[in-house]
């Protein structure tokens, strides 16, 4: 059975009316843990019971709480007048200008100037935030580095797994080179070389680049002699 409305009045029972705000006081204060916790939000709970009791809580401080919470309702105040609001934005710019002036102080003394107005102990906090700085960007340098070799590394693997497949490619066309080489040149005489006889003219030519031109003819005859039929002058020519 589900619990009924309650009508929130004064409870004029005082055993009842302690008893509701013990209740609700820790329910009220966990509220305020938990949404500080989850939320990461700065809180603070004062409860005043009605004997005068004091029960609080706190996300980091009551007092910086409050701090915090009168100035922020100043400024919400003084937006609303613009004499207030040209002396908040005054002031902001002045902040602004401080904070400025010391970063360009700092970055002079990180450089090595105006080391002058500094004591030991400025100057050995200086050399230890310029050795870890340096620290950082020889680290990250060498990381760089790192990361160049692995990529060369491997184009360099890639380039040879490339080089391993065009020779593989060469070998194959070689053989099938000398494969058809075989197919266009397989008649071949002894020496290796091709014969090939030409008749021109009655002449034959034998195609022997290794045999030389022997070139033959007959003997006229004399005029007194008994006329005979002509010998036919035979000419051999060979050629290779």
């Amino acid at each position: 059975m589900g619990r009924g409305k309650i009508v929130i009045r004064r409870i004029d029972n005082s055993t009842s009316r302690q008893v509701t705000f013990s209740k609700r006081r820790n329910g009220l204060l966990k509220k305020a843990k938990e949404l500080a916790i989850l939320c990461d939000a700065e809180v603070g709970v004062m409860i005043f019971s009605s004997t005068g009791k004091l029960y609080d809580f706190a996300s980091s401080s009551m007092k910086s709480v409050i701090e915090r919470y009168n100035k922020t309702k100043e400024e919400h105040n003084q937006m609303g007048n613009p004499t207030s609001e040209v002396k908040f934005w005054q002031r902001e710019a002045a902040m602004l200008r401080q904070q400025l002036q010391s970063l360009q102080e700092n970055h002079r003394q990180m450089m090595g100037e105006e080391l002058s107005g500094l004591s030991i102990k400025d100057l050995q906090n200086l050399e230890n935030q310029l050795e870890m700085s340096l620290r950082g960007v020889r680290m990250k340098k060498d990381q760089i580095l790192m990361d160049e070799v692995q990529e060369l590394n491997r184009k360099g693997s890639l380039i040879h797994h490339e080089n391993v497949e065009l020779y593989k490619k060469v070998n194959v066309l070689r053989k099938e080179n000398m494969e058809l080489q075989k197919k266009v040149y397989g008649t071949r005489d002894a020496n290796g070389s091709n014969r090939n006889s030409l008749l021109i003219n009655g002449l034959t030519i034998q195609d022997d680049s290794h045999v030389p031109v022997h070139l033959q003819l007959s003997q006229p005859q004399d005029e007194d002699r008994e006329i005979t039929p002509p010998r036919p002058t035979k000419l051999g020519l060979q050629l290779h």
